[in-house]
């Protein structure tokens, strides 16, 4: 496999619970996985496993008790927050479940700020965000509306748009295909696929076991990352 463009070694979380006597719940320990250009790999695991964990940890959301979490040159475990602004403007794209948007701010803006916020001139950014618009099945009668006025459905495929529209060269991904339609499914994977044969580094989460079998090439069990598993099983840490 060539070089990872997201590599994880050694990884630990912990949550510490100020208001119960600073109680402190591990989530994951000796955590390691790598993610090379053109290669989508699914985070798999039961709900509570710290697969959502792992992916706030990799965009910066959430800081590491120890180890390494590298997108590109930059280890986002020791990065300044100005860095990790550069690397999501620049190198990290995110699709999550939830869009956040300024409200009032119409939906052809909010898919194309991304390019604006790089310095690529508005109708350049405008034009690319209502091609992925149009191709999202998002009606253009809309497009001048703010999308926090949409449905789930339509919030979503503009999140989806918004987060499609910079060819981020990695991508975290929080199940993309959830509560979609039959055909906007399919757009969603071929935009998968696009960006997997333009070489972005792809990780996951899919609980569409059909979606995630037809891009993801391979699955990590986050389950495997539970603290003290390792030695439980008698494996080494």
């Amino acid at each position: 496999m060539c070089e990872a463009m997201i590599e994880i070694r050694d990884l630990a979380k912990s949550f510490t619970l100020h208001g119960q006597g600073g109680t402190v719940i591990p989530v994951m320990e000796n955590a390691c996985l790598s993610v090379g250009a053109g290669e989508c790999v699914a985070l798999t695991g039961a709900s509570g496993s710290g697969k959502s964990t792992l992916m706030r940890m990799i965009c910066g959301n959430y800081l590491a008790r120890s180890g390494s979490i590298r997108v590109g040159t930059l280890d986002v475990a020791r990065a300044a927050p100005r860095e990790i602004i550069r690397l999501r403007r620049e190198t990290l794209g995110h699709v999550s479940q939830f869009l956040r948007v300024v409200p009032r701010v119409p939906t052809l803006r909010v898919v194309a700020e991304p390019l604006m916020a790089l310095g690529r001139p508005e109708p350049e950014a405008s034009a690319r965000a209502a091609a992925l618009l149009a191709r999202l099945n998002i009606p253009e009668r809309l497009w001048k509306l703010s999308p926090t006025t949409f449905s789930g459905g339509e919030r979503q495929r503009v999140n989806i748009a918004r987060g499609f529209v910079h060819s981020y060269p990695a991508l975290l991904l929080d199940e993309p295909t959830a509560a979609l339609d039959p055909a906007n499914r399919e757009v969603v994977l071929d935009l998968i696929g696009e960006a997997k044969a333009r070489g972005a580094a792809i990780l996951g989460i899919f609980h569409d076991r059909d979606a995630r079998d037809r891009v993801c090439d391979r699955c990590v069990d986050v389950g495997a990352f539970a603290p003290g598993k390792a030695a439980r099983e008698g494996r080494p840490g």
